[in-house]
């Protein structure tokens, strides 16, 4: 953490709710539990960079998508959508909340062989089952409706145009957090370094922070993002998250388009889409390995060597593109199935994972923060049932099948 800042004492000695990360998930989760009639504990929110730069919050693309092959994502982005739009609504009707956008100019999935346009139909009919607005689309369809693809290689696609895009996430993050705290959540500058457990080991009694305070606590939520394991460490507990780097690049087109680009997932890798007057294209590295927490320097031959070549292959109109910004953030990379963790610990009973969403934290958010709220409030769900996403499937080595991963 950044030398300068300083840390900052608890109020208390002890907290129902002790949320380890402040970033997009420790403000959901945190806002959600002031939110719930049922819950009236303390919480502490403990953030260790209050400024959460390079966090996945700060990172994000901030899109959210119904394209899912499993029922249970795409019924926690079905929430999430119906959240952004109704956004002041879910905050109590409070005026100086904004209204928040959901550009719906969706995500474009290009298959280029006949087993992933199969694949493609089979999460479409998935979706359809759900009310989602997915349409499987022919070349010719694409062509029709999209007349500035590069389509010689492609066999077909899944679009939808309702309740899929991109939002404003940070205007959510911001106004949890700040609504959290009005209504007496705690939020402190300050990172957890150690646990203490009962003699059973069947709870984590205490957190002690760095600046040396040991806090008592009812319930630990772990919402430390890429740095998920560094916190269930600390319990000894193992779980399967790392950081991955994603990159992320703005640029300019000397001959924009007529319309909008949907978020265009390309059989390369690259994925890109409209941002504004840019445009905005991210990919994975060819080599994608777990790196260090604190490393986000940028391969710039990754623009040169992958990202634009497959943009001008893709769309030709985007020959002559210029690079305005770019970066490199972090995924919360679940290594084992690209899925969420969530809820709590099949032994150590009071602490509760919101980690490894590999990409889908944004859009989740909404969901799952309500869903983690629940089940510490009430000891279950009582809205969307999150307990595919559970740590049992960790210790089992049992993945959760989502063939729709980014």
């Amino acid at each position: 953490m950044n030398a300068t800042v300083d840390f900052q004492t608890p109020k208390q000695s002890s907290y129902d709710v002790v949320i380890v990360g402040g970033a997009m998930y420790g403000s959901s989760v945190a806002w959600w539990l002031s939110d719930n009639a049922d819950f009236d504990g303390s919480v502490l929110v403990v953030e260790r960079n209050p400024t959460y730069e390079n966090t996945s919050t700060t990172c994000t693309n901030s899109c959210i998508r119904q394209q899912f092959s499993n029922e249970i994502n795409v019924r926690v982005s079905q929430f999430g959508a119906e959240y952004i739009k109704n956004f002041r609504k879910f905050m109590g009707n409070d005026e100086r909340v904004p209204d928040v956008v959901l550009q719906s100019y969706g995500y474009m999935y290009l298959a280029d062989t006949t087993e992933f346009a199969d694949t493609l139909k089979e999460a479409q009919a998935v979706q359809a089952s759900l009310g989602s607005g997915t349409k499987h689309m022919t070349p010719d369809e694409i062509a029709r409706d999209y007349p500035f693809y590069m389509l010689d290689d492609i066999v077909g696609a899944n679009h939808n145009l309702i309740d899929e895009g991109y939002f404003d996430g940070n205007t959510l993050f911001d106004w949890w957090k700040r609504s959290a705290r009005e209504r007496g959540t705690e939020f402190l500058t300050n990172e957890v370094v150690a646990m203490t457990r009962n003699s059973a080991g069947s709870r984590v009694e205490s957190v002690s922070l760095a600046s040396g305070e040991v806090v008592g606590c009812g319930t630990v939520i772990n919402c430390s993002g890429p740095r998920a394991v560094l916190t269930s460490r600390m319990a000894g507990i193992e779980v399967p998250v790392e950081p991955r780097k994603r990159y992320t690049f703005i640029f300019d087109a000397e001959q924009p388009l007529d319309r909008d680009l949907p978020l265009t997932i390309d059989p390369s890798g690259v994925h890109m889409r409209t941002d504004g007057q840019y445009y905005l294209a991210g990919c994975p590295p060819d080599d994608d390995p777990a790196v260090d927490y604190d490393d986000f320097v940028q391969d710039h031959s990754i623009w040169e060597e992958k990202a634009w070549p497959a943009i001008a292959n893709r769309i030709p109109q985007f020959e002559a593109i210029k690079l305005v910004n770019s970066w490199a953030g972090h995924y919360a990379f679940n290594a084992l199935d690209q899925n969420a963790i969530i809820g709590p610990h099949t032994e150590v009973e009071n602490f509760v994972f919101v980690n490894g969403f590999s990409g889908h934290g944004f859009q989740q958010s909404p969901a799952m923060g309500r869903g983690v709220a629940e089940w510490i409030s009430h000891g279950e769900y009582r809205t969307l049932d999150l307990s595919p996403f559970g740590y049992d499937r960790i210790a089992e080595g049992r993945k959760f099948l989502e063939t729709a991963v980014i």
